[in-house]
């Protein structure tokens, strides 16, 4: 037999939370697509309250876009369907959660199919939306976007969402990304230092026969530094700073690092994006990609056991600007932003700052001329992933200011 039959839950529902109305199994695509049509004929259109009788009714199904996920490992998918279904009732849609098994084993399938339904106030009728976890070994697992092509919702737009390391140059990849709207990526996950992936995420950008030359690109990484960046910006805010935002003559970002990373164990894609999106905004241009420091060269703060710092070079009109990524040894996730240091001039005066984070708020330590100006403190907690996806299923369109950032990160990053 195909698939089992569907149960369908009648638990009361809390507002604002999801609860689970239907779930099934299947081994085919045809049983997925009968599962589907068989969840909104099938289920109930009401609860029953405390006194027995039917009460609320069930909307029927609601979905405003297709969402992708592609999981290699099984604990990313059930990580990813846990952050879906928490956003079930703010944005519906059907939600494929893709994994592969045993690729040189024979054919198979396996989908758990599920609807979710979000109260979002007690006189209303629920949300719902379809979640499918879907594992595909031997040939099936090689070619899945033969399987998801089919599943999803015509004249819907798709988010394809790539957690975990990302084979964004391969056959598979490029398959999936043809058929899609937006990708979304975590360039702070990705192993190593990062810097291939970063390239391959630059060339499907430049690529316009992706997504008919409208593909566009979330990366979480960038989208964490939101905080990061409105701090930073507000540093020339007042007006007797203002005019050294067009003196920038030194960017450095120090960032955590581990004892025995060595020199590309770190993944510097969060402090190489401080520095891009600084460059691409005030029209800078790269004069030297971003090196290892040589041997020798390191200062004090750093040890070797814990990787090199880079050293770049960019141009502010006849101006050049030596950039520096810092690795410090600290206790916090590995690549994560410590500080971002900026100095400008302007004639004789010099403008030092630095911001720094913390869970619940970004701080902003200035001098200028040697005299200390007043901390700002800023309070921006820092985001879920939750919001984080959230976020980018609301956007419509390319983000240009984030193209311009991840177009910059790589020429800074150019290994040519």
């Amino acid at each position: 037999m195909d698939a089992a039959r569907g149960t369908t839950a009648l638990a009361e529902a809390t507002i604002g939370g999801p609860v689970l109305r239907w779930s099934s199994r299947t081994r085919t695509i045809a049983g997925i697509e009968a599962e589907l049509a068989r969840i909104w004929t099938s289920a109930p259109l009401t609860t029953t309250g405390a006194d027995g009788a039917p009460e609320r009714h069930v909307a029927a199904r609601t979905s405003v876009m297709n969402l992708v996920v592609i999981a290699r490992r099984p604990e990313i998918a059930e990580h990813a369907s846990a952050v879906i279904r928490n956003l079930a009732g703010r944005h519906p849609s059907r939600t494929l959660v893709v994994s592969s098994a045993d690729p040189d084993g024979p054919s198979w399938l396996d989908a758990h199919i599920q609807a979710h339904c979000v109260l979002p106030r007690p006189d209303a009728a629920e949300t719902c939306a379809e979640l499918i976890e879907l594992t595909a070994g031997g040939e099936s697992g090689r070619h899945v976007g033969a399987i998801v092509a089919p599943l999803l919702i015509h004249d819907l737009p798709v988010t394809l969402w790539w957690p975990g390391d990302p084979p964004l140059a391969s056959p598979q990849a490029l398959d999936l990304l043809a058929m899609s709207d937006r990708l979304v990526v975590d360039g702070s996950a990705w192993s190593g230092d990062g810097l291939d992936r970063l390239a391959a995420l630059a060339a499907i950008v430049a690529d316009r026969n992706l997504g008919d030359g409208h593909l566009a690109v979330s990366d979480f990484a960038m989208l964490r530094q939101s905080r990061w960046r409105e701090a930073i910006a507000s540093s020339f805010d007042r007006p007797e700073l203002r005019p050294y935002l067009g003196g920038i003559t030194r960017i450095t970002v120090r960032y955590a690092a581990h004892p025995g990373a060595g020199v590309s164990g770190t993944n510097v894609i969060k402090p190489l994006y401080h520095v891009a999106w600084l460059a691409s905004r005030l029209g800078m241009s790269v004069v030297e990609p971003l090196r290892p420091t040589k041997p020798g060269h390191m200062s004090g703060a750093e040890h070797p056991d814990i990787g090199a710092p880079v050293d770049g070079v960019l141009r502010a009109g006849r101006r050049r600007v030596p950039t520096h990524l810092v690795p410090v040894e600290s206790t916090m996730p590995p690549g994560t932003t410590l500080a971002v240091e900026l100095t400008a001039t302007r004639g004789p005066g010099s403008l030092d700052v630095a911001v720094t984070a913390e869970a619940e708020a970004v701080m902003v330590r200035s001098s200028l001329g040697g005299r200390a100006l007043p901390v700002r403190r800023f309070m921006a907690p820092r985001r879920t992933e939750v919001e984080l996806l959230a976020e980018t299923v609301e956007s419509v369109g390319r983000d240009p200011v984030a193209i311009a950032a991840l177009v910059m990160a790589a020429e800074l990053a150019a290994t040519g």
